[in-house]
């Protein structure tokens, strides 16, 4: 794609088009919110989380875009000014892939189709590996049908031979329009090198070259953390970590006026040019419920309607009371004001396979408060003899879907999980993950490790914590020990606890939250496999 003559000599904005934040397990040492607040801060146009084969990190950055469109929870200061001056702040979703022979490739979402396309790509990549992996080829690339995505290609910072990179560009031109060369300078000893052979070959391949950071961290002083999550990813310590270390910590989110010292300005005009072809933002997403629960002749909310009435006749044979009819009644508007009849139906069809079947179930929570859900068998709680909120449970203020908890009798939970499977398609259906983080023991014990520290003493350590402590705690835990507080690995120590604590560590499944589609899953979000058989 041919990018434009530059418009003005000097760089006024900056877009980020490739950035991991710690959502990248163990890669990352900075997080999404904070990613955000820093390129508002510094004036950037645009930044992409380029999480590596995944887009968890994005959703926590969408959230913080909305705070800070909304001016929620944001305190005055540079961050608010920021954003006061700078209303069209754009945030990409995008992600990253490695490639054979050094070469990555960063995916950036344009619209809704190429959103599709590129939880696909990841669902695909992801699927074929076991947990927490992914494998991924050139094959499975060109037949993902990413065309419409913007394209970056990061080259290895040492120069290829010419057959190889033949062989790699010609390649990569075929994958669609939006396709370009990213370069990456972070000091190195061939920066000057790698410049001039990737702008040679742009030339050779009529391909553009845009700027780009492989941002790690939102600012430089994360460079110690940085180091930490990489020795707990490859399981060495600083000492033996050797190359898997970032040589200095220049991938943080450098201001425009550094940016312009280092890169050619053609390629920082570039990467504004290459974020203005992204238009698509997370907002866009529209869920739809499953339609096998609802009979064909019928609507949601006639066959909502209908089960409710059949199932007051059940739990009231004699009739019940005014005050209940009116209760039904009201719940059944807001339910439909809200559309959320489909979610409903969904939950009585697994409540009723349950039952069918003799395994035992009860909904808790703030269910209890809906009449509906005791008429419909979900909960035993009922209405006429309490004095109900059903406001608790759904309200218009909250503009978010109920929660209804069901527990299953642990031993026979796995035949509702397969009826779901069964009934839908894993195609559409799949458990939701969890984000396992860390906590003061399995930060004390992750992080003596790649410090060094004795299996005994990082044994020790980790059990006098209890999760109550505070973090200010862990200097007179180490002193009790026999550690000097006052010792330089000590404090260092300390520091990067604190700094550790609550970051991502890795995805787990929820022990039975599923998200059932209308469509395909994986295109509304990646899936990957579990680590159980099944699922």
């Amino acid at each position: 794609m041919n990018i434009q003559p530059l418009s003005t000599p000097y760089p006024q904005a900056y877009a980020e088009l490739h950035c991991v934040s710690n959502f990248s397990f163990l890669r990352g040492a900075s997080r999404p919110e904070e990613l955000v607040d820093t390129a508002v801060a510094l004036g950037y146009s645009a930044l992409a989380i380029t999480d590596e084969c995944s887009m968890a990190g994005v959703v926590r950055a969408y959230g913080r875009m909305k705070e800070l469109a909304s001016n929620a929870s944001v305190a005055p200061g540079k961050i608010h000014d920021k954003v006061m001056e700078q209303p069209n702040f754009k945030l990409i979703v995008g992600s990253e892939f490695a490639l054979d022979d050094g070469f990555r490739l960063v995916a950036l979402v344009r619209n809704m189709a190429s959103y599709s396309r590129l939880c696909q790509l990841i669902t695909t990549a992801r699927r074929g590996a076991d947990k927490g992996s992914y494998q991924i080829t050139r094959t499975i690339v060109q037949n993902a049908g990413i065309d419409d995505c913007v394209l970056l290609l990061v080259p290895p910072y040492l120069p290829v031979r010419r057959t190889e990179l033949d062989h790699w560009f010609s390649w990569f031109k075929s994958l669609g329009t939006y396709t370009f060369l990213a370069l990456e300078l972070h000091y190195g000893s061939y920066d000057v090198k790698h410049r001039q052979w990737l702008t040679d070959a742009s030339i050779r391949y009529q391909m553009a070259v845009v700027a780009a950071g492989d941002v790690h961290m939102h600012e430089r002083k994360r460079r110690a953390l940085q180091d930490i999550v990489t020795c707990i990813k490859h399981g060495c310590t600083l000492e033996t970590a050797g190359r898997l270390l970032f040589q200095n910590g220049e991938r943080y989110l450098r201001s425009k006026q550094i940016l312009h010292t280092i890169y050619p300005t053609r390629t920082l005009h570039n990467a504004c040019d290459v974020a203005a072809l992204c238009h698509f933002d997370l907002s866009e997403l529209d869920y739809q419920y499953p339609r096998e629960v609802v009979p064909a002749e019928l609507s949601p909310a006639q066959y909502l309607r209908q089960l409710t009435m059949e199932g007051a006749r059940w739990r009231w044979p004699d009739g019940h009371s005014d005050d209940v009819q009116q209760q039904l009644d009201h719940e059944l508007s807001l339910i439909s004001d809200m559309h959320y009849e489909s979610y409903f139906l969904t939950v009585y069809d697994i409540v009723s396979f349950a039952r069918s079947q003799d395994i035992l179930c009860q909904g808790r929570g703030s269910a209890a408060n809906s009449a509906i859900c005791y008429c419909l068998g979900i909960t035993e709680v009922d209405p006429s003899r309490t004095r109900m909120l059903f406001e608790r449970f759904i309200s218009k203020e909250r503009d978010e879907p109920p929660d209804i908890d069901v527990d299953f009798e642990h031993e026979r939970r796995e035949e509702v999980i397969q009826y779901i499977y069964a009934k839908y398609g894993r195609h559409r259906a799949a458990l939701a993950a969890t984000v396992i983080t860390y906590r003061k023991r399995s930060a004390i014990r992750d992080l003596g490790k790649a410090i060094g520290f004795s299996e005994d003493q990082i044994d020790a350590l980790s059990k006098s914590m209890a999760w109550w402590d505070g973090t200010h705690v862990i200097g007179e835990r180490l002193e009790a020990m026999g550690f000097d507080p006052e010792d330089a690995l000590i404090k260092r120590f300390s520091w990067l606890l604190q700094q550790l604590l609550g970051f991502p560590r890795h995805l787990s499944q929820h022990v039975g939250g599923f998200v059932i589609s209308d469509r395909d899953l994986s295109t509304l979000v990646p899936v990957e496999n579990a680590a159980m058989p099944d699922r």
